[in-house]
């Protein structure tokens, strides 16, 4: 195991927190937190190499392969889940994500972790589940899938995020690598316009992976808290919140 500390008492994780590789040798979204209390998730990169104190969000959406599909009924026990609407999905693409049965007369609102699918071109796809349905479903039942969100992360981009933040980037990740993104405590983030200390941290659409605040709260997903004045386009101190 990697020892790593980030300038604190050392830890044991699986990969050291200022490294990346090609490798993966934890499970996607392991939480690992330092000595003085910043908290960090394992990720994979997806698009491009990440840049350090930029704001990272989940693959985007896909509506049409992930959103409000339409699946068979099951029992108790069963261990699989199978669409009767048609989806283009390459082998595993949702392996460790979930499914989630949105609707149904009977056995919504549960949730469970997908093991693997195999490919799909425009043809109905059946998800085997990690665990068996607890809940049998009745009527029409609607599902929503989605990949684990720490897989294939990309930059939060400048005209509107397209899923949720999941971190900021606090060294270079190679596209295609396996590394961490920082979530919890205080971490360095670029500011898209002046910030005033304290003032309530979200991302900013008008750059990409950058910040800004908002006089009120819940306008958008705040992601921390200033720490300290950030001038626009620096880089300064903020305390995140985000997991």
């Amino acid at each position: 195991m990697a020892q790593s500390s980030l300038g604190s008492t050392p830890l044991i994780v699986g990969q050291d927190l200022n490294t990346n590789s090609t490798t993966q040798q934890m499970a996607l979204g392991s939480y690992a937190e330092t000595a003085d209390g910043r908290g960090f998730r394992y990720c994979l990169m997806g698009g491009t190499s990440s840049v350090a104190a930029r704001i990272y969000q989940a693959a985007a959406e896909d509506t049409t392969n992930f959103q409000n599909l339409t699946a068979a009924v099951n029992s108790v026990g069963d261990t699989t889940v199978t669409t009767t609407t048609t989806v283009t999905l390459t082998a595993d693409q949702l392996a460790g994500g979930t499914l989630v049965v949105v609707s149904a007369t009977l056995g919504s609102g549960r949730m469970y972790k997908i093991k693997s699918h195999p490919a799909a071109t425009a043809a109905v796809v059946t998800f085997t589940l990690e665990d068996p349905i607890a809940v049998a479903t009745t009527g029409t039942v609607k599902i929503d899938v989605h990949p684990n969100p720490y897989k294939d992360v990309i930059i939060v981009p400048a005209a509107a995020a397209t899923s949720a933040v999941v971190g900021v980037a606090t060294n270079a990740i190679t596209n295609a690598r396996y590394g961490w993104l920082q979530t919890h405590g205080p971490a360095p983030v670029l500011s898209s316009t002046a910030m005033s200390v304290g003032n309530n941290v979200i991302p900013l659409m008008a750059t990409a992976a950058g910040a800004g605040t908002v006089a009120v709260d819940g306008v958008k997903a705040t992601i921390g808290y200033a720490l300290t004045g950030i001038a626009t386009t620096d880089v300064g101190h903020v305390f995140l919140v985000i997991d």
